[in-house]
């Protein structure tokens, strides 16, 4: 309770309050002073306070929390420079509290928080019964919360209690199962070492059988030499005669050669004045023009859906263009819906062959792009860059069977390789002897240079 010290009675001032601050209260007072602290100067604030004038109402309701309060009981010239900007800040809760009626529907913690800066008349029993209501609330809360953990707790262990007897059928029908299988383990166990000992039987007859084959081993080892013996005497008597034969038939040989010499010119003369008689052209035509698709210029391809593969290092991809005789068969539109899908059509080709041209011309290998052309209704003005031979499947043909007519139509043994996402694709042309690449490998080598 308080006690009247000095002062008239009545007056707040000399009031004191006999037990510590409560909790809520102290924290209302402290951000009260750090609300009224940006207020006043660096010469108005106690020196102890002083080191935290710059410091936002937060970070010093924080770390000044302590020095404020203590600065507010002990110090009252303090205390009253911060109750006149609480009073500026909050003139009808001052008001009230100095004429002796607080507002009803205020909250306890803030009445007495300012009861305690302003010190009016009966400031000690608000703080007091604020401090009281603050411990009732707690406690209702500590009840309700303890209340609350002992429902959950029981629920915990009902399930727990569940699962325990879940868990012990399991664990029983393992036991049992277990025991099944021990006793079939036994049984096999005691079949083996049966079968174990008559291993052991026949072990040891092998054993003499053995020794009896190494004793007469041995007895034609004995044999083999003798024999050896007189078979190398016989191969040095048919070496000399072998010899004596070579010197007979080196003095002909030069003749034979002269004769197949002049054998191999008249072929070669005669399938040379054959090509020249029927007229054969160079070879021109490869395995991958003899399959049926349309030329760039008659009809403009379709979208198609790409599936991703997984990425590999694009250091691959040259190691298989260096390949003698390589072929690229690269998925047009699968390529460039994979790299730079948000392009038109046309440029996505333009870019597209632009850049297969250059790895054509710097890896040697042949290079074939196969665009979709089903269901087109306009000419494609296309023309093939160097070194890219560019299809276009016909009407009623996927890209994705031209790609396969292309690797099926090539030698085996050839190095094929396939540039498509499509997992449909690769695993066709995998199947068929081509190896496949994801796009994404080809971009990334394309991107390179």
């Amino acid at each position: 309770m308080a006690e009247t010290r000095g002062g008239e009675p009545g007056d707040g001032a000399a009031e004191v309050l006999d037990r510590p601050l409560p909790d809520g209260v102290r924290r209302r007072v402290v951000q009260i002073v750090s609300d009224g602290f940006g207020g006043l100067t660096v010469a108005e604030l106690p020196a102890q306070l002083r080191q935290y004038a710059r410091f936002a109402p937060n970070r010093r309701a924080k770390f000044a929390g302590n020095a404020m309060a203590a600065a507010v009981e002990s110090d009252p010239l303090f205390r009253q420079r911060i109750g006149e900007k609480f009073r500026e800040a909050e003139p009808e809760l001052s008001g009230a509290l100095d004429s002796g009626t607080p507002p009803p529907a205020a909250d306890p913690l803030d009445v007495a928080a300012a009861a305690y800066v302003l010190r009016p008349a009966g400031w000690v029993k608000l703080v007091t019964a604020a401090g009281e209501e603050a411990q009732r609330a707690d406690a209702e809360r500590a009840d309700e919360e303890s209340r609350a953990e002992l429902a959950r707790l029981r629920d915990e262990l009902d399930r727990a209690r569940e699962q325990t007897r879940a868990e012990t059928e399991r664990l029983r029908a393992e036991l049992d199962a277990v025991k099944k299988e021990a006793e079939s383990l036994h049984r096999k166990l005691r079949a083996a070492l049966s079968d174990v000992k008559r291993g052991e039987a026949a072990l040891r007859k092998l054993r003499g059988e053995t020794e009896a084959v190494r004793t007469e081993g041995h007895a034609q080892v004995s044999a083999a030499e003798s024999e050896t013996r007189r078979l190398k005497a016989r191969l040095g008597e048919a070496e000399a005669a072998l010899e004596a034969t070579r010197r007979a038939a080196r003095e002909g040989r030069s003749v034979e050669d002269v004769r197949l010499r002049l054998l191999l010119d008249t072929v070669l003369d005669a399938a040379q004045g054959l090509r020249r008689e029927l007229a054969l052209p160079p070879v021109s035509v490869r395995p991958a023009e003899t399959v049926d698709a349309v030329e760039p210029g008659r009809m403009t391809p379709k979208d198609i859906a790409a599936r991703a593969l997984s990425e590999n290092d694009p250091a691959i991809l040259d190691q298989l263009l260096a390949l003698p005789q390589a072929h690229l068969v690269v998925d047009g539109y699968n390529v460039t819906k994979t790299g730079y899908p948000q392009m038109p059509l046309e440029k996505q080709r333009l870019r597209l062959l632009g850049q297969l041209s250059q790895l054509a011309a710097q890896s040697g290998a042949e290079v074939t792009c196969v665009f979709d052309g089903a269901e087109l209704v306009a000419p494609v003005l296309l023309a093939p860059p160097r070194g890219v031979r560019v299809l276009f499947s016909k009407p009623g043909v996927t890209a994705d069977e031209l790609i396969r007519q292309l690797v099926r139509a090539e030698p085996p043994g050839r190095p094929v390789i396939v540039a498509s996402t499509d997992r449909e694709v690769a695993d066709g042309v995998a199947r068929a002897g081509a190896r496949p690449v994801a796009s994404a490998v080809l971009l990334k080598r394309l991107v390179r240079g």
